[in-house]
């Protein structure tokens, strides 16, 4: 009986020893990594869809893209083509072509991990080329005695000007939320500004593939996107949230949500 015991007292001694040859941490770190997907986001614009079966004098396609490169901030673009039939006072034109346009993306929502929705602000550099088609024209004259009812034909035989383009700067504001599984519904508002343009001088440029109308007396034009896209995850990367500890500020990191495997 007094063997066992001192048995028994031996195995407890050698854990206690053991114990405490460790030194006890009193401010543990939390060492959970959350994995993120980074990929390529791509869709189209169902606005410019829309309004060319809405409209005989519109037609447009555009597609959308964006790729994550950090937390937050987005490689974003888009390319497209456009053509628009417009009536002015004293003439018809039809401009026809095509635009690019490339930028960056900051997000501003701050989401569950998970969740890849995007409050967003941003920018982009944008370049269009294109041609304009004058369809007819009349004179203007204040002497209505001979035309009382409109004004005089100067042709109806259409003149083609081409090889021109203008570029741009856009700054965005716009939203991207998660639809069910990858599927994402996105809007946006454009603020553009011509930086440079190449135009005819006997034609002006009145209007531009992906930027919109232009102006007599301003280089500034407006315009917006509806978006469906598809989110292709190609990796995951790994974000270390620590916790707030008695000593330290930092900010803590989103919780994962209920029942959601890392």
């Amino acid at each position: 009986m007094s063997r066992s015991f001192i048995n028994l007292l031996l195995v407890l001694s050698t854990f206690l020893a053991l114990g405490q040859s460790k030194p006890i941490d009193l401010h543990p770190k939390d060492s959970v990594e959350y994995k993120q997907s980074y990929g390529l986001r791509a869709g189209i614009d169902i606005s410019r869809i829309i309004t060319s079966s809405l409209d005989d004098n519109y037609k447009g396609l555009e597609f959308v893209a964006d790729y994550r490169l950090t937390q937050n901030l987005y490689l974003a673009a888009e390319l497209g083509s456009e053509e628009k039939t417009r009536q002015e006072d004293l003439y018809n034109f039809t401009t026809n072509g095509s635009y690019i346009k490339i930028g960056i993306d900051k997000n501003n929502y701050f989401n569950w991990y998970g969740e890849r929705n995007m409050i967003y602000m941003g920018g982009r550099i944008a370049y269009s080329s294109f041609d304009n088609t004058l369809n007819n024209y009349q004179y203007f004259d204040t002497n209505r005695y001979w035309n009382p009812d409109d004004f005089a034909t100067g042709s109806t035989e259409a003149e083609e000007f081409s090889g021109l383009s203008a570029t741009w700067i856009e700054g965005v504001f716009g939203t991207k939320v998660e639809l069910l599984s990858n599927i994402y519904v996105g809007a946006s508002i454009r603020l553009g500004l011509i930086l440079s343009q190449k135009e005819d001088e006997r034609f002006p440029n009145l209007w531009v593939p992906g930027f919109n109308k232009v102006t007599w007396d301003s280089n500034f034009g407006v315009g917006y996107n509806f978006s469906i896209s598809y989110f292709i995850p190609f990796y995951k990367k790994k974000n270390k949230a620590k916790k707030k500890t008695e000593n330290s500020t930092e900010p803590q990191g989103p919780p994962p949500r209920p029942n959601e495997g890392l």
